[in-house]
C-alpha cells in the first residue's frame, strides 16, 4: 500500500476523531441518555487555609451529609480557592494531597499527654489540656517574670517562654495572638506565615 503524506495525515486526523469522540461517550445511546450527577452538587463549600507551610494558600473544603445533630460531614474534595490573593486557585503538591492527610488514619485528632517518666502517650480531654498548658504557663510567668531591669527602669518581661503562630493564621488571628502575647510580657514570638 502506497499512502502519501497528505492521505496518511488525513488517516490519522480521521481516527484520532473517531477515538475521540468514542472516549466522550458519543458512540452509545444508552450513555447518552444516562446523566451523571455533578459529584460536588450535594456538599457544602467551606473556606479554609492550608495547613502545610508558611504561604497560607486559601483551600476550599467540600463536605457531604445532612449535617444534623450527631452526624459527621465527610470531605470529599478539597481544591484551592480562585477567590483567595494569595493562591488564586492553584496549589502545590502538598496542598493537592490534603484530601489524603484528612482521611489519613494516623492523624492526630484528639490531645494526647504523656507523663514525667512514662513510655506512653495517652488520650485526655481538650479541658485537661487546655488547663494543663494555661497552669503551666502562669507557673512559669510567675518564675520567670521581670518587672525591672539592673538599671530600675520597668520592663515587664517574660523572657523563658516562646510562642508561635501557625501558618494557618489569619491576619486578624496573628494581630490577636502578638497582642495578648505582649500584653502577658512575652518577648519571644513569630508567626509562621508573616502575611
Amino acid at each position: 500500500m502506497n499512502v502519501t503524506r497528505r492521505g496518511f495525515l488525513k488517516l490519522t486526523a480521521s481516527g484520532i476523531g473517531a477515538t475521540s469522540v468514542a472516549a466522550l461517550g458519543f458512540s452509545s445511546r444508552q450513555v447518552l441518555a444516562d446523566v451523571r450527577l455533578f459529584k460536588l452538587t450535594h456538599t457544602t463549600e467551606t473556606r479554609n487555609t492550608c495547613p502545610y507551610c508558611s504561604v497560607g494558600c486559601g483551600v476550599i473544603l467540600y463536605g457531604l451529609g445532612d449535617r444534623s445533630k450527631n452526624a459527621r460531614t465527610d470531605i470529599i474534595h478539597i481544591e484551592g480557592d480562585p477567590d483567595h490573593p494569595v493562591n488564586r486557585g492553584t496549589l502545590c503538591p502538598k496542598g493537592a494531597s490534603l484530601l489524603d492527610f484528612v482521611h489519613s488514619p494516623s492523624r492526630l485528632r484528639f490531645p494526647e499527654y504523656r507523663a514525667p517518666g512514662s513510655s506512653e502517650w495517652k488520650r485526655v480531654s481538650w479541658d485537661f489540656a487546655l488547663e494543663r498548658i494555661a497552669r503551666l504557663m502562669k507557673e512559669d510567668r510567675d518564675k520567670n517574670f521581670v518587672a525591672k531591669n539592673a538599671k530600675g527602669q520597668t520592663v515587664n518581661r517574660w523572657p523563658t517562654t516562646a510562642f508561635l503562630a501557625a501558618s494557618a493564621s489569619s491576619n486578624e488571628s496573628g494581630y490577636i495572638f502578638h497582642k495578648v502575647i505582649r500584653a502577658l510580657g512575652g518577648v519571644c514570638f513569630d508567626n509562621q506565615a508573616r502575611v
